[in-house]
């Protein structure tokens, strides 16, 4: 892709994105980039700033394949990597794999989970693989996390290290809206008591999939619509 397909994917991506999301085009458009170099983002808000939809949203958006993990003080590695079990009828394991077998994972209240929970994601964010038994298993070179966290609730949390922080391309700080947005999101959802599925926004896919054994990221690889 040259600079110019770039920007009509940007572009084309923000008027999908407006669908479900009232403003946060920057928010956006830095996911963006942080796909394009192979990055991760950690969005930061308060309770209903959208940041869970926004993630599911711009996953639809790039033809990604999208999976979330509810970070919680007793979620094990193993729940999220997944483990080896023994088939009887085969007198063998086989792996089952976990969540973290996705294009975009969302790491949802990433900092409620335990340090040795956190250090699980190390290895898949810096090499885009995970290693289970002593066997090495790739996750794809389009692979990107973006994970989320509360700054205003501190008890039962576990900080991120600086070691961890430093994996995350940007830290995005995701504020609330302003008047004339919350306007629009009343205007838009304040007739609904449930959360809105996605596919009931009607967004399209600005790139085409992308073949995972290509061994490319989607920013590379992928044709516009």
């Amino acid at each position: 892709m040259d600079l110019q397909d770039i920007r009509n994917v940007a572009e084309s991506l923000r008027a999908e994105v407006r669908k479900a999301i009232v403003g946060q085009d920057e928010v956006v458009e830095l996911m963006l980039t942080s796909l394009l170099v192979g990055g991760h983002v950690l969005l930061e808000g308060v309770p209903g700033t959208a940041k869970t939809l926004l993630a599911h949203s711009f996953a639809a958006g790039v033809s990604l394949q999208f999976g979330r993990i509810q970070f919680t003080p007793d979620l094990m590695p193993g729940d999220m990597l997944g483990t080896n079990l023994f088939n009887f009828q085969t007198n063998s394991f086989v792996l089952t794999k976990g969540p973290i077998f996705t294009q975009l994972l969302l790491a949802d209240e990433i900092n409620r989970a335990p340090p040795k929970t956190q250090a699980a994601l190390l290895q898949s964010m810096n090499e885009r693989a995970i290693t289970i038994d002593g066997i090495d298993h790739p996750l794809g070179e389009e692979f990107m996390v973006v994970a989320t966290q509360n700054p205003i609730e501190q008890q039962g949390t576990y900080p991120l290290p600086e070691a961890q922080l430093d994996r995350f391309l940007f830290k995005i700080i995701l504020d609330y809206p302003s008047r004339d947005e919350e306007r629009q999101i009343l205007a838009r959802h304040g007739h609904s008591s449930a959360m809105p599925r996605l596919e009931d926004f009607g967004l399209n896919k600005v790139v085409a999939p992308c073949p995972t054994s290509a061994g490319q990221s989607p920013g590379s690889s992928c044709r516009t619509r």
